[in-house]
């Protein structure tokens, strides 16, 4: 019995997870909001549970090869910042998992990505000209990131969706595109290797999973291609806009019945 057999998808079924496969690996290494269209084709084609298991590999495999990529632009006064806070929402996000249905979570996380997205425009808007990512060792950037590191580990362990809140998150930060991406890359990295044990307790990833993560991988290599040689075409404002409109596109969507 073979991969598509086993998870009874069509030839059209399996081209459309092998192009958000693809949009992976470009997310992953240009603009880093765009995986959520990822996210809506998975949770279209399987199982909406299923489907974040089996994507949550394919993303480990774009997160390896952005830090290939973007290993010298992190900023890790922010990572360090960040994680105590990401891993208390994804222990909450684990809870609300084993818990909650498929609406509520697609509605929470919807609002929260249209608030968040918001809330940094106003932001960026009212402050004018940005204070850089040396801002998160500050009080006020200490807060600002415990409170995206929660919301980015609840989000990132219930649906995958943490990548749109973080880009808010360093967007609001100042950071410019290499920084963001090298920041990102590295985040994702640590965060997704973190979620596995999670899934697997929760049945997320078994073994048919992984049968499917073996054929679609391949696609994540190509992806990442493309978004390393657009990413240098992009200036920063058009790369922000991106961002932005991937975002509010993917809590939109989110929001649909």
């Amino acid at each position: 019995m073979d991969t598509m057999t086993l998870w009874h998808i069509s030839g059209w079924e399996f081209a459309a997870l092998a192009a958000a496969a693809l949009l992976v690996g470009f997310s992953k290494t240009a603009v880093s909001g765009a995986n959520t269209v990822s996210l809506a084709v998975f949770a279209a084609v399987l199982p909406a549970r299923a489907s974040t298991g089996v994507l949550l590999p394919i993303l480990i495999a774009g997160d390896v090869l952005a830090v290939l990529t973007y290993r010298r632009h992190a900023h890790w006064p922010t990572l360090v910042r960040l994680f105590p806070a990401v891993a208390a929402g994804v222990v909450v996000g684990t809870v609300f998992l084993a818990w909650a249905g498929d609406g509520a979570v697609r509605t929470s996380i919807g609002a929260i990505l249209l608030l968040m997205t918001a809330v940094t425009v106003w932001r960026r808007r009212a402050a004018g000209a940005s204070d850089g990512p040396d801002a998160v060792l500050t009080r006020s950037g200490r807060l600002k990131a415990r409170s995206y590191g929660v919301l980015g580990g609840f989000t990132t362990m219930v649906a995958n969706a943490g990548g749109p809140v973080m880009s808010m998150y360093l967007l609001s930060a100042g950071f410019r595109k290499l920084g963001f991406l090298g920041t990102s890359a590295f985040f994702f990295l640590i965060v997704n290797v973190s979620k596995v044990p999670f899934s697997v307790g929760l049945g997320l990833i078994d073994g048919n999973s992984l049968l499917l993560d073996a054929a679609l991988v391949a696609f994540v290599v190509p992806g990442a291609v493309l978004g390393r040689w657009a990413v240098e075409r992009i200036n920063q404002r058009l790369f922000e806009q991106i961002v932005i409109v991937a975002t509010v596109a993917g809590g939109l969507y989110l929001l649909l019945p």
